[in-house]
């Protein structure tokens, strides 16, 4: 428990938001979640987590949280806001849209007083703080810096694992000032038993950015050298564990995309500030996206032979064992061939919407079966069912990328 509870307001009570939430209840916070869907609202106040994470339910199940925990659709006043809203990718102008930290911002303030800290943990491109919060949040009649204080500490945290990293994760605490930087780390101390690193507002929000491409153009370059590979008729999957033998190389494994809310995304955040300077990443970028086209042809050419074949497809979300189905390549896979006139089934073991009851009953009479996600579940099945599941189907194809 801490020694000096704060009331803490976070507004966005999503992947994000709600974890934060839980840990800082869970410490002895005051804890007010503010979202804008009623549903959401509810169900934390009813005690019921919208996300899957069973580490989760439970940190929520605790009494001492149920106690510290509420939900409201508008924020309050508070010592300390967190805002943890989306930052999505405006597609038809491929740079940040920044429409729901702006008006999660603008809703603080009437609420903020002085001494109030103010915590940015969505992705935004750099400047974002210096330049669209701060102004928003002096209307207050505060002064940043002085006496209100604004920091940002990019989230760090993977779907299906949120509890131990959000607690066990470095972070990066990044403000323009010293006071708002001691105050974020006071704040964060609380919960996160990772080191915390302090730097300045850009940075923070530059560092995010960075991790992301980083592993965007290490996948892109896995997907291209698999690429080579198939035209020398080599197996690159087979190669790049030889070539990783090596202490210092380590090719990723080439997959059918690139999905989640922010690899695919946070590349063009720096596009957005600095065009000339981010060729390699948009070529990264580039190759990633083409990635789903390649695979529907892949699924084209394995099927070629059969007359009007009947494909089933396992896998919506965007990676293996989560059932988060944000920017799924997958998904554009199944729409591409969709939209070719092909016969789709489209299952997913982890999706509420989009169960089966086994993988030989849901590929009776089909032509293909293609597992564009290879859920631990899935591939156990096949393994253990291959030759029933082959039996079922109208021609035996099938395909694991």
């Amino acid at each position: 428990m801490v020694q000096d509870p704060k009331t803490v307001v976070v507004v966005g009570t999503g992947y994000v938001g709600l974890p934060a939430a839980l840990l800082m209840a869970r410490v002895g916070h005051k804890v007010i979640g503010v979202d804008i869907n009623e549903n959401i609202v509810k169900a934390i106040n009813e005690g019921v987590m919208h996300i899957k994470e069973d580490e989760l339910q439970a940190i929520l199940d605790e009494p001492r949280v149920r106690a510290n925990l509420t939900a409201q659709t508008t924020p309050t006043e508070a010592d300390i806001f967190f805002i943890a809203v989306p930052s999505p990718l405006d597609e038809r102008k491929k740079i940040a849209d920044l429409s729901m930290v702006i008006s999660a911002t603008e809703a603080l303030v009437p609420h903020l007083k002085a001494g109030n800290l103010v915590v940015l943990e969505s992705t935004v491109p750099p400047l974002t703080c210096r330049e669209v919060l701060t102004p928003i949040l002096e209307k207050s009649g505060l002064k940043v810096g002085e006496n209100l204080y604004l920091a940002h500490c990019p989230e760090r945290i993977l779907p299906g694992n949120v509890f131990h990293e959000i607690v066990h994760n470095d972070r990066i605490i990044g403000a323009d000032d010293e006071t708002s930087r001691r105050l974020a780390t006071e704040i964060y101390a609380t919960f996160v038993e990772g080191e915390l690193l302090q730097t300045d507002d850009v940075t923070a929000e530059f560092c995010k950015l960075v991790e992301n491409t980083y592993r965007d153009i290490n996948i892109a370059l896995a997907n291209e050298l698999n690429a080579v590979a198939e035209t020398l008729g080599i197996n690159g999957v087979d190669a790049f564990k030889l070539s990783n033998r090596h202490p210092r190389v380590n090719v990723l494994t080439p997959g059918i995309g690139v999905g989640g809310h922010c690899i695919p995304i946070d590349p063009w955040f720096i596009k957005e500030v600095d065009p000339i300077n981010s060729r390699m990443i948009m070529t990264a970028r580039q190759v990633n996206q083409e990635m789903p086209a390649r695979t529907a042809a892949k699924i084209r050419k394995a099927v070629r032979n059969v007359n009007a074949p009947k494909l089933v497809l396992i896998g919506a979300s965007y990676k293996p064992n989560v059932e988060d189905t944000r920017e799924s390549p997958a998904n554009e896979i199944v729409e591409l061939l969709i939209e070719d006139g092909y016969d789709v089934s489209h299952y997913d073991p982890l999706v509420d919407s989009m169960r089966y009851d086994s993988l030989e009953s849901a590929v009776t009479d089909a032509d293909a079966l293609v597992v564009l996600v290879g859920h631990t579940v899935v591939l156990d099945e096949i393994a253990a069912n291959r030759s029933a599941i082959e039996d079922a189907m109208r021609t035996p194809i099938i395909l694991t990328f």
